[in-house]
């Protein structure tokens, strides 16, 4: 059962993660220091994607499921959870390297726009 728990909670930090990479820019507008851990995030993020090297998080969420007797997952967090709610099935590179980049030209655009938001007059 703690096993399980421990499970589940790393897949909501995964998921969290993720969301703060994609779009955690938007915090700096009220928390200017944000991007001295969103933008190593979103770099972190667009290598995972980019280059398919393995999340260490799909790896301990998968070694605790296996701890807790659960049989874990094959691939890595997005292609498990993710995936099946957003994408048809059949992931292939092209469309993570499209997913890379546009991870890239989201944080782009909201430090962009951060930047001239608050840019003097």
């Amino acid at each position: 059962m703690l096993w399980r728990l421990a499970a589940d909670a790393v897949l909501v930090l995964h998921l969290a993660f993720i969301l703060f990479a994609a779009l955690g820019a938007l915090l700096a507008w009220r928390w200017p220091r944000v991007p001295w851990l969103q933008l190593p995030a979103a770099l972190w993020g667009f290598l995972v994607e980019a280059a398919g090297w393995p999340c260490p998080l799909t790896s301990i969420e998968n070694r605790l499921r296996f701890a807790a007797g659960d049989a874990g997952y094959a691939g890595g967090f997005i292609e498990h959870y993710l995936l099946p709610l957003i994408y048809p099935p059949g992931l292939d590179r092209p469309l993570q390297g499209a997913l890379a980049l546009l991870l890239i030209a989201v944080n782009a655009a909201l430090y962009l726009w951060l930047w001239r938001s608050k840019k003097p007059a």
